[in-house]
């Protein structure tokens, strides 16, 4: 047999098992269900297509990307300014802490109870606890 007759026959192949699966009842009857829903498919290629598009535009522009980033760390900054105070506090506080060695007695605890920070400091720790235990009690 010639390579041409060869060639022919394999792209019969093919062909005839296309029409073999197209005799089959349950191709036809997903054929006539694709046939019947295509203004929809069509719809949503259409509408899958821009948003691909879309979303294609953003990830590639630039300047879009950059005003982005720049929101965020607006956003971002004041946080970290303050967590960044709170634990300057902290360290502040651990070596004050450890440098002090006066004994805190009755009267020292109890000018200490005057103190705002103090008072805001215990009515939170008052309704944490208070919160806690009512979750707790729910289960």
């Amino acid at each position: 047999m010639s390579q041409v007759s060869q060639e022919a026959i394999a792209a019969e192949k093919p062909a005839i098992d296309v029409l073999d699966q197209l005799i089959k009842p349950e191709i036809q009857d997903s054929l006539n269900v694709l046939v019947e829903n295509l203004p929809k498919l069509a719809e949503m290629v259409t509408f899958l297509t821009k948003a691909y598009d879309f979303a294609q535009n953003v990830a590639t522009d630039k300047v879009l990307i950059n005003d982005f980033a720049h929101g965020i760390g607006e956003f971002v900054k004041p946080v970290v300014d303050k967590t960044k105070n709170i634990a300057a506090a902290a360290i502040e506080a651990g070596d004050r802490a450890q440098t002090e060695t006066a004994t805190i007695g009755l009267f020292g605890l109890l000018k200490m109870l005057k103190d705002p920070q103090l008072q805001k400091t215990l009515r939170f720790a008052q309704a944490f606890l208070t919160a806690l235990g009512e979750k707790q009690q729910a289960k």
